[in-house]
Formats: C-alpha cells, structure tokens, sequence
C-alpha cells in the first residue's frame, strides 16, 4: 500500500506542477510538442478553374489539361455542346513546397499565362497554431488572338492583363475545405474611358469529400458593380474531384468558356438559368523531377568526406 501511495502521490505532484506552469507531461518529460500541419484540404492546386491553396510539393512537376465544351444549349445539332472544344495545357512546378509556378496555353483568344504562389502560413495545431492557410497567387496573361482593328497603332502592353489574389483557406474537418478569395484583376486594354482597368471581384469556394477518392467541389465569383460592361456575367462552377492514384479527375459543370484567371472573373458572358452552361473536365498527372530523399543522401555523403 506503501507504494501504492507513493506512486499515487508522485503522479498528482506531476499534475499540479503541469498545470501552474501551463505545460504538460510531455514538457516535463523533456520532449517537445509537435506541430500538424494541415494537409490535403483540396485534391488539387485548383477548385475547378479557381486557384486552391494546395501546392504541388518541391521538386514536382505537375501536367495539367483542362478541356471546356460548348454549350449544353447550343441543341441536338451541335451534340448539346460536345461537337465544340477549348482546351488549355498547363505545367505546374514546386520550387519549394511553398513556393509553386506555372505556365500554360490555351485555345480560348490564343492566350499564355504564367503564375507564382507563395504560401504564407499554413494551418496547424499543436506547438504552432494557426486557423487558416493564407497564400499568395499572381498571373500574368497574354492575348495573342489578332488584332480586332489591326491598322490602328496596336501595342504589345494592351495584350496583358495581370491577376492578384489572397487565397485564404481552412479545412474545417477531413471532409470539409473553405476559401476566400479576394481578387484584383488588372486590364492594360478596356473598351472605352468609362470602364476601369481595375476590377475587384471576391471569390468563394469549397469541397466536400463523400469517399476516399470522391469529392463535391464549387466555386463562385462576385464581381462588385460597374465593372463590367452589361453582357459579362459571375462566374459559377460545379464539379466532382475522383482521385485515381497518380492522377485527380476533376469533371465540372460551369456558365465560363475561358480557363485563365482574367478570362472567367471578367469574361464569362453565359447564364445558368438559360442553359448556358459548359460541361468539361481537368487532368491532372504529376512527375516527381527531384526526389528529395536522394538528394538529402548526397548531402550527407558529401558532409562524411
């Protein structure tokens, strides 16, 4: 009983001190608290069109093909839209894992994109606590589609537009991701005077995972008033991620035809309520180019001699 007692004593004297000193068993076990990061809060580094806060990990390059069909609308003739296809091409590559670019090409006005996202924070618990996953995204784009009026004086600036993004996320549970986007969209080239280079839009997004490998996804864009001439419309997708070992098949429902960041924030023209809705899909494949772990055994043996 003695030695009942002691041990009793010995584990309610670890307690008291753990608790007035704001630590835990593991403080005074000498070990320290770990942080968990967040991880896989969307399949992919993009919603649907959207940019998500995932990024590809160091040293991985990710193929990406994104395929947009006409419009369900269009009728029989037209086979409800299959018979028209856009499609952009896109590689995607880690410098670090906070730090990912990309470029692409796309069919829709001939246009090339390249982009940055750096990751600011990232969501943890634990030593480090943080609720959100905040990262930064920006895109250049180039319209390489002719000129509408080719013998004015016509100049190389009046093809860009450039995209800014805060992309801030939290995953909820390990079925349930959100984003907040808000978003500046600059044109070098508007229509006329009255119409501002610069359009302020917020964007929202999410997924909600239903298996293992199948997952709900969407994604909404509110352009604010007056910025837009009257035909342009906000941007609504739909679509289901299904995972498939090295690839994410994401297929999608949505009222955009362009894939590039300037083209579905500030040039989509169709409407769901009328049909005007485009079926497409995204493929995704990634390739390992720098395998980390060999490149950590090299290190090392280059430290031993």
């Amino acid at each position: 009983m003695r030695y009942i007692a002691v041990t009793c004593l010995f584990f309610l004297v670890i307690h008291a001190t753990a608790q007035d000193e704001g630590g835990s068993l593991l403080d005074l076990l000498g070990e320290e608290e770990t942080t968990n990061y967040a991880t896989a809060s969307f399949k992919s580094t993009r919603i649907i069109n959207s940019p998500s806060i995932e990024n590809v990990a160091e040293g991985v390059l990710d193929f990406r093909i994104s395929h947009r069909f006409g419009r369900v609308n269009s009728g029989a003739q037209e086979f409800f839209g299959l018979d028209a296809a856009t499609i952009r091409l896109g590689l995607d590559y880690g410098i670090t894992d906070r730090l990912m670019v990309g470029i692409g090409r796309s069919t829709v006005q001939k246009a090339v994109d390249g982009f940055f996202k750096y990751k600011l924070l990232r969501q943890s618990t634990g030593k480090k606590n943080m609720p959100i996953t905040l990262s930064l995204y920006s895109s250049m784009m180039i319209n390489w589609q002719d000129w509408p009026e080719p013998d004015r004086e016509n100049y190389f600036s009046s093809r860009l537009t450039y995209t800014y993004q805060l992309l801030i996320g939290r995953k909820f549970s390990k079925s349930t991701s959100l984003m907040l986007m808000p978003t500046m969209v600059h044109r070098n080239l508007v229509p006329n005077k009255s119409i501002p280079n610069d359009v302020f839009a917020i964007g929202i997004g999410g997924r909600q995972k239903i298996t293992s490998r199948l997952a709900v996804t969407g994604e909404y864009y509110y352009v604010f008033a007056d910025q837009l001439v009257e035909i342009y419309t906000n941007s609504l997708s739909i679509g289901v991620d299904i995972e498939t070992g090295g690839h994410v098949f994401q297929l999608h429902m949505t009222n955009s035809l362009g894939m590039m960041d300037k083209q579905y924030i500030t040039e989509t023209t169709g409407k769901w309520l009328d049909g005007d809705i485009h079926l497409g899909f995204n493929i995704s494949r990634v390739f390992t180019i720098k395998d980390r772990n060999k490149e950590k055994v090299k290190k090392k043996e280059a430290e031993d001699h």
